[in-house]
């Protein structure tokens, strides 16, 4: 199977800091340590979010403590074999790593996990990818995330590749996937929620492996979707259920500010507020934090994407917000636990 470029060069919201800053918001909670599970650093066509907008974004008030950065196909090796070209963005968020672990720029720990890209498909051969990752990682390689992002309505777009159908069950992704147990590593899943029986086959099928469905199974709510948001909700909470019983899976918190999703919230005339994020995302989020635990999820910021539709405090009141009813053990697995442990993050966010 090869993965497809897509045409559109950014199929992101555009970030818009006027619109943002016109709601502002102090930390509901500015003492409560937080590992963000999951955000990217890229420039480009989709914009520039790189070492300086994020510090801007994790010193505005809540105590981020680490940072967990997923592959989103930045830097990226220009020359070399192509299956050893997404060792560049590994080499290059090592770096900022290295820059963060300074002191210099505050005591946020930034990348202190690394999650890479690998083409799994490779199959065995894979293991030479792996090994070039964490060779030049400086010990933060954590794991590997292949999107398999795939919908049947071909209007949705969340990304700059189209991976094809049925990637999860494809022999030679399989054969690649058997790799990561090997060595260590997780796998990160980025999928759309009408896919995530695919994950769960495939979950079963590498007990071993440690597994981390992103961003709520990728729930989609427009298009072929809009206007069923009960329909979804009742499917994917049944999945979410047949997804409890495998202890080797966990699962992210966020990502409920794509265009894809039922928000539309970069639609409205002024950014919205925590209440209003809170209001909305109660039912998705609280129902997987009662069927999966509160130590198999983490929350994450998922920005820059998800800055194209609410600030990085309105995003963090709104995670303390639902959770203000939890007892001091959950509040401290999901804001940082779970991600501390998932993400073996031992020796840099105490």
């Amino acid at each position: 199977m090869s993965i497809r470029k897509a045409v559109p060069p950014n199929p992101h919201i555009a970030v818009r800091e006027d619109w943002l800053a016109a709601t502002p918001e102090v930390p509901v909670d500015a003492a409560q340590p937080i590992i963000d599970a999951h955000h990217h650093l890229w420039h480009g066509a989709r914009g520039q979010y790189m070492f300086d907008e994020f510090l801007a974004d994790v010193s505005t008030g809540h105590n981020v403590v680490a940072t967990v950065f997923a592959e989103c196909r930045s830097m990226w090796r220009e020359d070399g074999l192509d299956a050893m070209k997404p060792v560049g963005e590994t080499e290059f968020v090592a770096g900022v790593a290295a820059i963060s672990e300074s002191g210099e720029f505050g005591p946020c720990r930034i990348g202190a996990g690394i999650v890479g890209h690998a083409d799994l498909t490779e199959g065995a051969a894979v293991a030479d990818v792996l090994e070039a990752h964490i060779a030049c990682a400086g010990g933060r390689f954590r794991g590997i995330r292949q999107s398999a992002v795939w919908s049947e309505d071909e209007t949705i777009k969340t990304t700059s590749v189209l991976p094809p159908r049925g990637l999860m069950q494809d022999a030679a992704f399989r054969e690649g996937f058997a790799k990561l147990v090997e060595y260590g590593l997780s796998f990160d899943a980025w999928i759309y929620h009408p896919q995530i029986g695919e994950f769960i086959d495939l979950a079963r099928a590498f007990p071993d492996t440690v597994m981390v469905l992103d961003h709520l199974g990728g729930i989609l709510g427009i298009n072929a979707y809009a206007g069923r948001r009960d329909e979804v909700f009742e499917g994917w909470r049944r999945q979410i259920v047949e997804l409890s019983t495998l202890p080797n899976v966990r699962i992210k918190l966020g990502g409920l500010g794509m265009k894809t999703g039922f928000g539309g919230y970069h639609l409205l005339d002024r950014a919205p507020g925590s209440d209003q994020l809170a209001h909305d995302w109660l039912p998705w989020i609280e129902t997987a934090i009662e069927v999966m635990g509160s130590d198999r999820c983490m929350f994450e910021s998922n920005f820059p994407v998800d800055k194209g539709a609410y600030s990085y405090t309105v995003c963090w009141n709104a995670f303390q917000k639902i959770t203000a009813g939890a007892t001091p053990t959950e509040r401290q697995n999901l804001f940082h636990d779970t991600a501390y442990r998932t993400y073996r993050l031992e020796n840099d966010a105490g």
